[in-house]
């Protein structure tokens, strides 16, 4: 798409308001509102911003920034429309005063670390699946725990009363663009999955920040509260986002296929696979990101805790679904919706690049139900966890050698000092938990 297109369609469907967007270093969706007025000023890259007052931007010394859109992401907000007056957005990379690219800039890091791919003759195809929760809100329009569905994997109606809302997003996504492949009620009560179409990495990314945000803009519309929180609710599944991950020659051709191999896969493919499974307790703390993450990643709630790869076992970390030839790819099963997708795309195509350049040999594949395994068998298997908690994660990113190669100096450096606040904002609070347990025993 050109400046041009984008002006004529302004145009012809009488947008009069225009969001630019962009991501900061948590993965939030920011944007500056502008009037008609102003568009053609946004899409030449004009519009300046404070970058000092966004978490993990830049000091108030140098703070003059640029948004400069990809006109690419340019789409028409659908329930923006009122009375014939439209809305649209366009995603943005920062740029600081000079001109150059911001290193701060999550999505201008991906930009990076994908050209450098592509120096090694790879583009990266991802296809994620994020899961969230719909829950009622109060009398004051505040999110409650409760839903008032009772359904349960792939339900019917009428126990999925979450359908009108789910179906609903399908169709606004849809009219922004996106392929929905399929939807469906989860494994807890009130819990949802909605798979489109995998693209690009950088694509992806823009989506799945994207699916996020219309996701909780039309829950609200039916009175409910969406959350992509991990872990809300005890002793229930939590939401995941997994991720299916492949390369492709700069032909087009899916590299991980090999039809003379037992398995179908590719010498790249296993490569890539051993690559993942060094760094998986590295990436961690980028994948899974808050400290309610890791309530999620624990044994016996289908949440992959153990780093091991399988062609089938649904609890190891890494899976190879089914499908071969063009289809052919990776599901990274640990990631949780919280995470930044540009960091965390980042990170695993480095990580199992890692294996690709280094022609790393993986672990033999884990074919049994590994939660049924002994300590001892899992010793003997050579089977690792994945961290216990967000500490322990930030401990294996500090260590990880291609973390601080992949996110930047600025972006690594950021990331942790606002993780190691949120965890010491955990650490000291006093829980209900404490409360009910200690309060009247002591």
């Amino acid at each position: 798409m050109t400046k041009k297109d984008i002006l004529k369609i302004v145009e012809e469907e009488n947008i009069n308001f225009f969001r630019i967007q962009f991501v900061d270093i948590n993965g939030f969706m920011k944007n500056v509102a502008i009037p008609r007025s102003q568009i053609e000023k946004a899409l030449d890259g004009k519009i300046m911003f404070d970058g000092s007052s966004i978490d993990g931007f830049a000091r108030i010394e140098e703070s003059d920034m640029f948004l400069v859109p990809d006109y690419n992401t340019f789409v028409i907000l659908p329930w923006r429309n009122q009375e014939g007056v439209a809305a649209a957005r366009i995603i943005c990379d920062v740029h600081k005063a000079d001109g150059t690219p911001f290193d701060g800039c999550p999505r201008g890091n991906l930009k990076r670390v994908l050209a450098d791919a592509e120096k090694l003759g790879y583009t990266m195809n991802v296809g994620t699946e994020a899961e969230f929760f719909l829950f009622d809100l109060d009398k004051d329009g505040l999110s409650t725990l409760d839903t008032n569905d009772n359904a349960g994997y792939f339900s019917l109606d009428p126990e999925d009363t979450g359908l009108n809302c789910r179906r609903e997003i399908i169709e606004t996504l849809e009219s922004m663009g996106f392929e929905i492949e399929a939807s469906h009620h989860e494994v807890a009560e009130g819990q949802h999955e909605i798979n489109f179409k995998y693209a690009d990495a950088l694509t992806c990314a823009d989506n799945t920040v994207t699916f996020k945000w219309v996701v909780k803009s039309i829950a609200r519309k039916h009175n409910l509260h969406a959350t992509f929180m991990p872990k809300p609710i005890f002793g229930i599944n939590g939401s995941g986002m997994h991720c299916n991950q492949s390369l492709f020659d700069l032909k087009g051709n899916n590299v991980f296929f090999d039809k003379k191999d037992p398995l179908q896969l590719s010498e790249t493919a296993y490569q890539y696979i051993a690559g993942m499974a060094k760094n998986a307790r590295g990436f961690s703390a980028i994948t899974n990101p808050l400290v309610n993450s890791y309530k999620r990643l624990v044994p016996g709630y289908e949440a992959p805790v153990y780093v091991a790869w399988s062609t089938s076992n649904r609890s190891a970390l890494l899976r190879i679904p089914a499908t071969r030839g063009i289809g052919t790819r990776v599901e990274v099963r640990c990631p949780d919706p919280t995470c930044n997708p540009y960091l965390a795309f980042a990170m695993m195509l480095n990580s199992g690049l890692d294996g690709v350049v280094n022609k790393l040999t993986p672990p033999s594949s884990t074919d049994t139900n590994i939660f049924d395994m002994t300590p001892n068998q899992m010793r003997r298997a050579k089977i690792q966890s994945m961290p216990g908690s967000l500490l322990e994660a930030m401990t294996e990113l500090k260590k990880n050698k291609i973390a601080k190669e992949t996110l930047g100096d600025h972006i690594m450096e950021k990331f942790l000092i606002n993780k190691e606040k949120e965890w010491d904002k955990f650490r000291t609070a006093v829980t209900d938990w404490e409360i009910e347990n200690y309060l009247d025993l002591y």
